[in-house]
């Protein structure tokens, strides 16, 4: 069973006169516990997707369906506790707080998620148990982007999310992000949904959706994906 459905889902903006229709007529379903990869150039409506699943923008039109709940109908409180209890959020630059520690960054989800997990737990999985006192200028960018990932992660969401989070790494931090990613989803039943134009990270995907002109224009299932080490850069 899905724990998305996208139900002919549009998103369009408008500014007077014009108005862009990012997503146009977009139906998916995404599983539990498997590693997703949406591809598609700049422009495509990979991020709106993303947006909108993470509860950041509603849609114009169609239906958002989570666990059964349409997350698009939900009041602005309950789609609050939404984003606080069921996604997790990965950018390409990391937004940690530079004036709190490592661990500091990590324990900031205590106050808004329902169920968050142990951040020296989360920070020991991530290989980072000897940075916790660190502050994030002093680490390095693929110390910073675990601690977001670790970050979105001790909220404990059944969904996380990330756009482009190894665009900002040089390819061999990238592999130790996506590994790290892969393993939430194959280890611990998180569904990962990596919206990118890197055509590699496909590769080690579950299943690759592929989006043009805010439409989706294949949905791939791979029977082998690639583990990171296995992936030319």
């Amino acid at each position: 069973m899905p724990i998305v459905t996208f139900e002919d889902v549009s998103r369009v903006y408008t500014s007077g006169d014009h108005s862009l229709r990012a997503l146009d007529h977009v139906n998916m379903n995404l599983d539990q516990g498997k590693f997703i990869v949406i591809l598609g150039p700049s422009g495509a409506g990979k991020s709106t997707l993303l947006n909108l699943l993470g509860g950041l923008d509603s849609p114009t039109e169609g239906r958002i369906l989570v666990e059964g709940k349409d997350i698009a109908s939900l009041s602005a409180d309950r789609l609050a506790e939404y984003r606080a209890a069921t996604v997790g959020f990965v950018f390409q630059f990391y937004n940690l707080i530079p004036t709190l520690t490592v661990k500091e960054n990590v324990a900031l989800v205590k106050e808004i998620a329902p169920d968050p997990l142990d951040p020296e737990e989360i920070l020991a999985q991530v290989g980072l148990s000897d940075h916790l006192n660190n502050f994030p200028s002093e680490l390095s960018g693929g110390e910073q982007q675990r601690v977001s990932i670790a970050r979105a992660l001790a909220k404990n969401p059944k969904i996380l999310l990330c756009d482009e989070p190894t665009g900002a790494l040089d390819s061999e931090t990238g592999v130790v992000v996506l590994k790290l990613l892969l393993s939430m989803a194959r280890s611990y039943g998180k569904t990962i949904v990596i919206v990118t134009h890197n055509q590699s990270i496909a590769k080690m995907a579950d299943v690759v959706i592929r989006v043009r002109s805010g439409r989706i224009q294949s949905c791939e299932v791979l029977e082998n994906p690639l583990s990171a080490e296995e992936v030319e850069w």
